[in-house]
């Protein structure tokens, strides 16, 4: 993952075009000339002298001067060689423009790829392609592309894998009189990826919203790590179609990446970019809540109203005092007006007194104005309303406007306020606001690897995972897998293990009881259908005899050489009223196992009622997964029957555990999962196991918290303390610790005066990307969010991993303990072992103490360039540093 020379790609200073005078060479040419581009653009083609004007250069060596940027429009075969070239000359980005043909074998394309990196890699060349069709940034006059282009200067970028993606873009500005910041068109994305380029235009401030068009994702860490940290800074909205017959990964791992990611998933062309004008042009959400909608027409406010239980699960119950307050509004007595209808001779007094009253409840998260033709002639009188209300309030504001009713106050109304010709579109519109909203909740989330509510026995699992993997299995068998949830914690049914017929009779009299009977066998993975599960055996006699007519049943299909494992004896365990659900894991393609939840039992398949999320979870998340099911309705609203949902959603983290432990676990299906009041119990489970390959997190597609960090530290005047990495809920005590500190101390770590964090400031040194960044923080004992905090210490790492910037505030009440010292060592030993090559930072010229820790560790201190007050400090880790 790197930004490095992507300057060269989409910012060059000269451009070479290196092809063959063809029609092709031409396009490009005359895109690249058809802007103010400044710098010169020099063709390299033999044979002939001029082509549009231009001077044509026979061979690189010929150049006047080294083209930061070169277009290769020649055939693939000799890419590599003038790669190769380019790069002795000093040029630093390349676009291959041709595609690799249909035609190509996985291996020629492996071997392609392979050859260009080899040439580009020690000249460290930036490759967009093969098949990049369009890079085109409109405020450099840069357009490098050969398709048809007139593109204006937007506030959006465009990152697609499509060709045709990018030509529908084009068209779309055009159409549309509107523009875009950048287009890049990766191709085949052999160097230059979709993570480059979220990374590149994170820091782009012409790219105020990134619109992206993918089908697949190949690196799944370096996607997710970009994506979460482009979506922290800007909005994000992705199309991305469903693949029919896609045999990598399910479309559903897809959803469930991008909501982790906080990115707007949209459904079609049209919506991908008009979601960016809704992001940028209205306020988001600020919580789960009713769409209030008002209007004069009883039609609109009814298609606006079934729209929204389409698109979005909200309550719409408005709140009895808001009820009260619009009952004079109201055309017809109603226990709830929304919508409102106030009738078609409603006028913008009318509008006003319900926007007043709309506004105060607080249950609300947005308010739909619709405006039809009617008896008021007050179009424009209306659009003024509800301009000046969406102004002064803090939630979004929406409007669905019949143009009928009043081309004036249309125009003045879409001025400031997101307006649409149909009630469906304006609903559809909040529905990604409300996305948006509930993604960026979930970016926000970093979860522990290890959550506090369980211990699990690490040990036991590990010895149970190895024997069944060194006897050449792919199955855990009923006891193994009974044994392995134990381990974690989770409650299930028990199970014991009998040799053969006589010892399954003994462990039934034991059990005094009614029991279930299951043959394992790794040869059979269907055991219903093999004779392999009897239930309710009342006697050990029976159970005897059940246990040797599975036998014969198994020997008559597979042999005499079957192998069998022996048999699971079960007490039969009464239902009481559980629900049947399902939970487990399953693989998810590159981004590695993937974490479910739905509607259990026999008719699982059938009723397709699931969701899955990406590990690791935490409570929140877990109950997020939950939410987004059917059948979760279900459990909320059950009386009586209510379960215990924490036990539900605690399940699900403890699986998220697990695949953090162990990589061998491939797939674990849990059905049913039986969930009452009184807590969850796993009646019938199957894992699928794999040997394991590296760390078990390396798997994953969210690096985990690294729990291995935290240790137990004493103080000289023997305090004991806790150091660890940051935690989402250290946020108030972050402030905390801020709001005590004095303001002096205040602005030397923070370059300004505060008197308190701001909640996004807060937010940020936080909830952070550990694959990027790494935060210690020393806290007293107690939960975190509760423990007072007494030092921190961050370093962000750019996307190379080749430099790191350092801040570090300690509490006043540890001053002169040695605090800083210990946490600058700690947090430069971990550069190191990451692999980070320098660590620099920014310190007050003032700030005595903060130097004398950098000249003690070695730090080069010297004046900043840009500001006298400031010193830059800077230690090389791959050399003799500290």
């Amino acid at each position: 993952m790197t930004v490095r020379n992507l300057e060269s790609l989409f910012q060059p200073r000269s451009i070479a075009l290196i092809g063959e005078a063809s029609d092709t060479d031409r396009r490009i040419l005359r895109n690249l000339l058809s802007e103010p581009y400044q710098g010169p653009v020099m063709p390299v083609m033999a044979g002939i002298d001029s082509m549009g004007g231009v001077p044509v250069f026979p061979a690189l060596e010929r150049l006047p001067a080294v083209p930061d940027l070169a277009v290769i429009t020649r055939p693939l075969e000799v890419v590599p060689g003038l790669i190769t070239a380019l790069g002795e000359l000093g040029t630093r980005a390349v676009i291959v423009t041709r595609a690799v043909p249909r035609d190509y074998t996985q291996e020629q394309r492996e071997e392609l790829e392979r050859t260009i990196l080899e040439a580009a890699r020690p000249h460290l060349v930036r490759v967009a392609g093969p098949g990049s069709s369009c890079i085109s940034v409109p405020h450099r006059g840069l357009h490098a592309s050969s398709l048809p282009i007139t593109l204006a200067s937007g506030k959006a970028a465009l990152v697609t894998k499509s060709s045709a993606m990018a030509g529908a873009a084009l068209r779309w500005c055009r159409e549309n009189d509107s523009g875009l910041s950048h287009i890049i068109h990766i191709g085949a994305a052999t160097d230059v990826d979709l993570g480059d380029s979220f990374d590149y235009l994170a820091t782009d401030h012409r790219a105020r919203a990134v619109i992206v068009y993918i089908e697949r994702v190949r690196r799944a860490r370096k996607f997710m790590s970009a994506l979460r940290r482009l979506a922290r800074m800007k909005p994000v909205i992705i199309l991305k179609p469903p693949q029919v017959g896609e045999a990598e990964i399910d479309d559903f791992v897809y959803d469930a990446a991008f909501r982790r990611a906080g990115v707007v998933r949209v459904d079609d062309l049209e919506e991908l970019f008009s979601a960016v004008e809704i992001l940028d042009s209205s306020r988001v959400p600020g919580r789960d809540g009713p769409l209030a909608i008002l209007g004069n027409s009883r039609s609109m406010g009814l298609l606006a109203s079934n729209a929204l239980r389409r698109y979005d699960s909200s309550p719409q119950q408005l709140s009895a005092e808001s009820n009260e307050a619009l009952q004079e509004l109201a055309r017809r007595n109603a226990s709830s007006h929304n919508p409102l209808d106030m009738g078609v001779d409603a006028d913008a007094d009318a509008y006003d007194r319900a926007l007043e009253i709309l506004g105060k409840d607080r249950r609300i998260s947005g308010i739909l104005a619709l405006k039809a033709p009617g008896a008021s002639d007050d179009g424009e009188g209306v659009a003024e309303v509800v301009v000046r209300h969406a102004k002064r309030l803090r939630k979004p504001v929406l409007a669905a406007w019949d143009p009928s009713a009043g081309e004036a106050g249309l125009r003045r109304l879409a001025a400031a306020v997101p307006a649409f010709a149909y009630p469906e579109e304006a609903v559809r519109a909040y529905s990604r606001l409300l996305q948006y909203r509930r993604s960026q909740t979930l970016l926000m989330q970093t979860p522990p690897s290890l959550p506090e509510d369980f211990t699990p026995d690490y040990e036991q699992a590990r010895l149970i995972l190895s024997a069944a993997l060194t006897a050449g299995r792919d199955q855990l068998n009923e006891y193994q897998t009974a044994r392995l949830l134990s381990a974690y914690c989770i409650p299930c049914v028990e199970t014991r293990r009998a040799n053969d017929p006589e010892d399954a009779a003994a462990v039934a009299a034991e059990l005094d009881q009614p029991v279930a009977l299951k043959l394992m066998s790794p040869e059979v993975q269907l055991k219903s259908q093999a004779g392999g599960v009897v239930l309710d055996l009342g006697s050990p006699e029976a159970v005897r005899a059940e246990a040797e007519a599975m036998l014969a049943r198994l020997h008559e299909l597979r042999g005499d050489d079957v192998a069998v494992d022996g048999f699971a004896v079960q007490p039969m365990t009464r239902r009481d009223g559980a629900f049947e659900l399902t939970l487990g894991v399953r693989p998810g393609g590159p981004f590695g196992p993937v974490l479910y939840f739905g509607h259990g039992g026999t008719e699982t398949e059938a009723i397709a009622d699931w969701a899955c999320g990406l590990p690791p979870l935490n409570m929140h998340l877990a109950r997020e997964i939950m939410q987004r099911t059917r059948i979760y309705g279900l459990l909320v609203d059950s009386g009586l029957r209510k379960p215990d949902l924490d036990a539900v959603a605690l399940s699900l983290v403890k699986l998220s555990q697990l695949v953090i432990d162990f990589g061998a676990v491939q797939s674990l299906d849990i059905n049913p999962l039986w969930a009452t009041g009184r807590g969850v119990l796993a009646l019938d489970a199957g894992v699928g196991i794999q040997p394991q390959r590296g760390d078990p997190a390396d798997s994953l597609s969210i690096r985990p918290y690294p729990q291995e960090l935290s240790e137990r530290i004493e103080l000289p005047d023997g305090q004991c303390l806790n150091l660890r990495p940051v935690l989402p809920e250290d946020a108030p005590q972050l402030n905390a610790m801020v709001e005590r500190t004095p303001p002096e101390q205040v602005r030397m770590r923070f370059f300004q005066a505060l008197k308190s964090l701001p909640q996004e400031m807060a937010a940020r040194l936080t909830q952070i990307d550990f694959d990027r960044e790494m935060a210690l923080v020393i806290t007293r004992d107690g939960i975190a969010g509760r423990a007072p905090l007494l030092g921190m210490v961050h370093i962000s790492a750019d996307p190379d991993l080749e430099q790191a910037e350092y801040d570090i505030m300690l509490d006043p009440s540890v001053a002169g303990m040695g605090l800083g010292p210990m946490l600058m060592h700690r947090i430069v030993d971990y550069a190191r072992r990451r692999g980070i090559r320098e660590i620099y930072g920014e310190v007050l010229r003032e700030n005595e103490p903060m130097l004398k820790i950098n000249q003690a560790m070695g730090f080069r201190i010297e004046p900043s360039s840009d500001d006298p007050g400031l010193m830059h400090v800077t230690l090389r880790l791959d050399g003799d540093g500290a």
